[in-house]
């Protein structure tokens, strides 16, 4: 007997609330468990409006008399009453109702902003709570001019905005995909805070969650199979990609992915912890998004990217899909964190076991990935497979991050656990690799303020559960004395020190930085590495010092000297040959951290033709030379 059953459609059904004209509202929901459901008016006029079937789960109806701003929830089954779980705006939080945006109307004047090439992103991360006293989109909007002029950043990421419990969170247990933070300023202060950033010249990257939702105000599996059990992640069920009913599933997510990029004029999208992420279909998840978003990018004539954030150091993610990969554009690189981390701060507890070698930094530097297949003590099983034939520019790398610094027991930063000039090798490593470089807000200026885990769950049962489980998570480190995520105080204390309690060090800091990624733009073989790049690194184990030899067809080479040691010390210079001119010596007396015992200045020149010369290194050196 044939199957008369109706097919899928191709293009992604959008659900949610739609202004589709004059006081006119559209509704769409997908909920393939109900047998009835209603769309609740509760503003301006309340009204109940049964809602018609449509095949594969979906219903729909549209309703008059009503616009933007007009508040609403659905009800399923006659009596059970929900939010929209595909809601664009929660204005009472998770468990309140819903209500209509038109995010068409706002008054974009970014239209000739097209983007930037990602190989030139110099990446801001910032927690949109934290960064400033009133923890909102558009008191950030103040702060672009310094991150543009004084730092010389090209672009911010924002933590994850999607609707979470309570005010003040991570970002990683929202529950509604489409709807901006309500306490951060809704959907409108993000607008306005992309738009300036745009006009700053600067391009935005969001944090968006596709692997778990949070459990708090979490709707979705009233309404259809939203989630499976076959895999379970380490936040809790996983997001159906693959099972029955997933094809809805799937489109809700590529179309919320589409919605950020479309909508908001995001610039890239950086796609939380993909190893969560579980889909045995025949095209995965994440390339069909990446097409999706790379196809209504080309349609609006703008540059957008895809990045994932993956601990699994698989360049599938990045291997074109011709060669059996997803096609994404960049991934996150924790071993070039790890590597760093563990040899300057010594820590060998939970992952840093793996690390804490000059060679494991060096090999960050030539091969990306540390672990491209070797055992790893930490997993107990062979870790990784090799990334050396990709671009530098499909990786980004940073010394510290959200990750690495809250997720410590006391959410403590380097500029606790080291030295200033240790730091000051630590951000060069960073702005003068070949990848796509990343700092942590705050990091430009050494905060000493900590950056704590933090929630405002409304059910007690959750907060306990939280606190357990960050005590299960910090287990393998040896960290007991744990900051309370739930105490206002834990949130307070996260954000930033204001600017005039800086003091010399943070002040030196600040110009380090700015002079390093002013030397990045200026000397493109200090650039993000593409194609053609060359690289070259000496370890001298003994000495603690790192030589690395950067090139870009057509410019002069360029020879870094990264010293990680803490005592002054003699290096016999082998390599690489040529004439070298002085750039760059972090012992300038503008922001040197070693004024007090006044070192030897890095040689003007250096002749590396003949004879080696014998090199007099302070502590912790950061010399820069040009090829004459």
């Amino acid at each position: 007997m044939a199957n008369n059953l109706p097919i899928p459609p191709k293009e992604n059904i959008s659900v949610g609330a739609f202004v589709t004209g004059a006081s006119q509202v559209t509704f769409r929901a997908w909920a393939p468990w109900v047998k009835t459901l209603s769309v609740e008016i509760l503003s301006p006029q309340p009204e109940i409006v049964a809602m018609e079937p449509r095949p594969f789960g979906y219903w729909e109806t549209t309703v008059s008399n009503i616009g933007a701003g007009s508040r609403y929830q659905f009800i399923l089954h006659d009596k059970l009453k929900r939010p929209d779980p595909a809601s664009r705006f929660q204005p009472e939080g998770v468990h309140g109702p819903s209500e209509v945006i038109d995010p068409a109307s706002f008054h974009w004047t970014d239209q000739e902003w097209s983007g930037l090439r990602l190989q030139d992103y110099i990446i801001y991360e910032l927690h949109p709570g934290t960064f400033t006293p009133e923890g909102t989109f558009e008191a950030i909007i103040p702060y672009l001019t310094y991150l543009r002029d004084e730092i010389g950043m090209t672009a911010i990421e924002l933590m994850p905005v999607a609707q979470f419990p309570g005010s003040r969170n991570w970002g990683y247990d929202g529950t509604y995909l489409y709807a901006t933070q309500n306490s951060y300023g809704g959907p409108i202060g993000l607008q306005r805070l992309i738009d300036a950033c745009h006009t700053a010249g600067l391009a935005v990257i969001l944090d968006v969650v596709y692997n778990h939702l949070g459990p708090e105000g979490n709707y979705w599996g009233d309404f259809g199979p939203f989630f499976t059990d076959h895999y379970r992640t380490p936040w809790g069920s996983a997001i159906n990609f693959d099972g029955a009913h997933s094809d809805a599933v799937r489109d809700i997510i590529i179309a919320n992915a589409v919605y950020w990029t479309r909508d908001f004029h995001i610039d890239a999208l950086r796609l939380d912890a993909v190893h969560g992420i579980f889909d045995a279909s025949v095209s995965h998840i994440l390339k069909d998004i990446r097409d999706a978003v790379h196809a209504a990018a080309k349609q609006d004539g703008r540059s957008v990217w895809v990045i994932a954030e993956s601990d699994l150091n698989d360049v599938k993610l990045i291997t074109p899909s011709l060669k059996g990969g997803y096609s994404l554009d960049a991934q996150w690189n924790d071993d070039f964190h790890h590597a760093l981390h563990a040899f300057v701060t010594g820590e060998r507890q939970g992952y840093y076991q793996d690390f804490g070698t000059l060679n494991h930094v060096a090999t960050a530097f030539r091969k990306h990935f540390v672990y491209s297949g070797q055992y790893s003590q930490y997993r107990h099983r062979r870790h990784g497979n090799s990334a050396a034939h990709c671009l530098p520019s499909q990786f980004i790398v940073f010394t510290q991050n959200h990750d690495q610094i809250g997720n410590r027991a006391q959410g403590d930063r380097l500029s606790t656990l080291i030295q200033p000039a240790a730091q000051q090798v630590l951000t060069a490593a960073v702005l003068l690799s070949p990848f796509i470089p990343l700092l942590f807000m705050g990091e430009e200026y050494g905060e000493r303020a900590p950056f704590h885990y933090f929630i405002d769950h409304g059910d007690q049962g959750l907060v306990e559960a939280v606190r357990k489980g960050r005590l299960a998570e910090f287990k393998p480190f040896g960290w007991k004395n744990i900051s309370d995520p739930y105490a206002v105080e834990t949130f307070d204390s996260s954000r930033l020190a204001p600017a005039d309690l800086r003091d010399e060090t943070q002040r030196r800091l600040t110009i380090w930085t700015k002079q390093l990624i002013a030397l990045r733009k200026r000397h493109p073989s200090l650039g993000t590495g593409t194609k053609g790049q060359q690289i070259r690194v000496w370890e001298n184990p003994e000495k603690t010092v790192l030589t690395v030899s950067r090139r870009i067809p057509g410019y002069p080479p360029m020879l870094i000297i990264l010293g990680f040691n803490d005592q002054p010390t003699l290096l016999k210079m082998t390599h690489p040959k040529g004439q070298w001119t002085l750039l760059l010596d972090n012992n300038n007396p503008e922001y040197s951290m070693n004024a007090a015992d006044r070192p030897s200045p890095a040689p003007e020149t250096l002749d590396l033709q003949g004879t080696k010369p014998s090199l007099s290194l302070p502590a912790f050196p950061v010399w820069v030379y040009q090829e004459r």
